[in-house]
């Protein structure tokens, strides 16, 4: 079992990102666009990266899950459904992407965070009062809970975003409250996946709980900014973090193509 691969200086600055990484995820998602990079830069394998990263997500979505079950913002027991549908979805997930490849995700991945992006820029009242509801129950659950928890044990980036946009399409929450239980599912995503991590070994534990601490840390001041600041914070938020995570995986898909095309048109 690895407990640091990394000189202490290194850890110093992955508590740091994951401070900040934490307090963007908590608002808008899209955290682990500052984590993962960080983990492979500082030297781990690309899987004891993802098992690392889920590590320290957990305290993220957790520390901002017990914010927002305190502050009544969620009522944890009309969740548990949802939390059920959404832990089997990460399990098969991340059982998943051992025998299959992911490389169809990462093409169409940037194309769905950009609809994502262009839509709450479009639509600048979305998520600002309650709508009406449009699924209920099991139905609800297996599309916010199972579909995405699914992807997020899959694959991951942008799941947090996902959450919030079932939360506002198909619930009719306002911003902030969908915002508020989208962690919530995350966190149980984060877990079911994280186990999964831990059985396999790739865990590097002394980095991860860290990184773990101040993911909790980051996490509760967004959090906090959710509840005071709502939509005016969150929907400026999702846009830019949609617009930088989409530019950052159409670059890992296709950077030596764009860097060919720029140097031919120079």
């Amino acid at each position: 079992m690895d407990w640091f691969v990394v000189s202490p200086a290194v850890v110093g600055v992955l508590f740091l990102v994951a401070v900040l990484a934490a307090f963007i995820d908590s608002i808008a998602g899209g955290g682990g666009l500052l984590t993962v990079p960080a983990l492979l830069a500082a030297g781990l394998s690309p899987a004891q990266t993802l098992a690392t990263n889920k590590l320290q997500s957990v305290g993220g979505s957790f520390s901002a899950s017990l914010y927002f079950i305190r502050r009544g913002a969620v009522k944890l027991r009309e969740q548990r459904l949802n939390i059920a549908m959404t832990f089997l979805g990460a399990i098969a997930g991340a059982t998943l992407v051992q025998h299959i490849q992911a490389e169809f995700l990462r093409q169409v991945l940037p194309l769905l965070i950009i609809g994502i992006g262009v839509y709450f820029l479009l639509m600048p009242r979305l998520g600002e009062d309650d709508r009406v509801r449009r699924l209920h129950g099991l139905p609800f659950a297996l599309v916010a809970g199972g579909c995405v928890g699914f992807y997020d044990g899959f694959f991951g980036p942008g799941a947090g975003s996902f959450y919030a946009l079932a939360f506002v399409t198909l619930c009719g929450y306002n911003l902030a409250k969908s915002t508020a239980h989208a962690k919530i599912l995350n966190f149980t995503s984060n877990i079911g996946s994280l186990l999964f991590f831990m059985f396999g070994g790739k865990v590097v534990w002394g980095t991860g709980l860290i990184m773990l601490v101040g993911a909790i840390i980051g996490a509760r001041l967004g959090a906090h900014m959710v509840l005071s600041r709502g939509q005016k914070l969150i929907r400026p938020m999702v846009v830019i973090v949609s617009a930088v995570m989409s530019s950052k995986l159409l670059y890992d898909n296709y950077g030596t193509q764009i860097a060919a095309w720029f140097t031919h048109l120079l």
